[in-house]
């Protein structure tokens, strides 16, 4: 499940998010993409994920620097953190990952 306080520009997703959930978390990126500061991404419920969510989240956060705010993942565990690495989607100029220094560019 995926839900986007516009208040907190808090992103909170729970459970388990696949190309199956796809449809029902676009209604929430959508609201994260009218938040008019950093966007905060809860990943502390969510307990399986696959690479669907991951580039629904690099999309969001290319478009949120388009206007100048950032992506932070906040709260991944372990097995989240394994499939957000490789992708690299805390490379991204635009996404942070907590504890994760971000890429120095050349």
């Amino acid at each position: 499940m995926v839900h986007f306080d516009p208040k907190l520009a808090i992103l909170q997703i729970t459970g388990d998010e696949d190309r199956t959930t796809s449809g029902r978390r676009r209604r929430a990126i959508s609201g994260a993409l009218k938040a008019t500061r950093d966007v905060i991404v809860d990943l502390t419920g969510l307990h399986f994920a696959d690479a669907s969510l991951m580039i629904d989240l690099a999309v969001l956060a290319q478009r949120l620097r388009a206007h100048g705010r950032t992506l932070w993942l906040s709260g991944a565990q372990p097995q989240r953190r394994r499939l957000i690495e490789p992708m690299r989607l805390h490379r991204l100029p635009a996404a942070r990952l907590d504890g994760v220094r971000p890429a120095v560019s050349a």
